[in-house]
Parts: C-alpha cells; sequence; structure tokens
C-alpha cells in the first residue's frame, strides 16, 4: 500500500472543480494507492523527476511515485487543456 499526499496546489485544483469529477478523479486517486502505475498511466518525458499522469476523461492527474518509502505525491489535477503549461 502507497500513501496518497497532496501537493496544496493540487487540492485546491481538485475542489474546484465540478462535484461529478471531483467523484470520478477521487476514484482514480484511491486506486493509486494500490497501484500507483496502473493500465493506462504514462511517465511524462523531460521533467527533473519522474513524474508520471493518468488520464479520467479530460481531466488529468499528474503525480510523483516514491517507491522506497511508498508514497504518491499528487502535483497537479485538471483539464487538460490547462494541466501541462
Amino acid at each position: 500500500m502507497y500513501i496518497i499526499t497532496f501537493k496544496k496546489s493540487a487540492e485546491k485544483e481538485l475542489f474546484r472543480l465540478p462535484n461529478q469529477i471531483i467523484k470520478r478523479i477521487s476514484y482514480a486517486i484511491d486506486g493509486l494507492s494500490e497501484n500507483p502505475r496502473p493500465l493506462g498511466a504514462k511517465k511524462l518525458e523531460g521533467q527533473k523527476e519522474s513524474l508520471w499522469r493518468i488520464r479520467i476523461g479530460d481531466y488529468r492527474i499528474i503525480y510523483f511515485v516514491e517507491d522506497v518509502i511508498k508514497i504518491v505525491e499528487i502535483r497537479k489535477v485538471g483539464h487538460r487543456k490547462d494541466i501541462y503549461k
């Protein structure tokens, strides 16, 4: 089991989304505690650290996985048009 943590800005981004989307994203985030690299997860290239992303419809979750201490840190949550800026 991995521990899920949120960067403060990611938590704010999540709660600004519509309630229906929050439920879908929360379910996906809960799944990261069991498997931090689920089917469909992609490693982001061109980053200094190893960031991953998963898709939930038009929304994306960007996160960092620390395997040694079993932590998944959610870095960004948002619509695909805004998330990579």
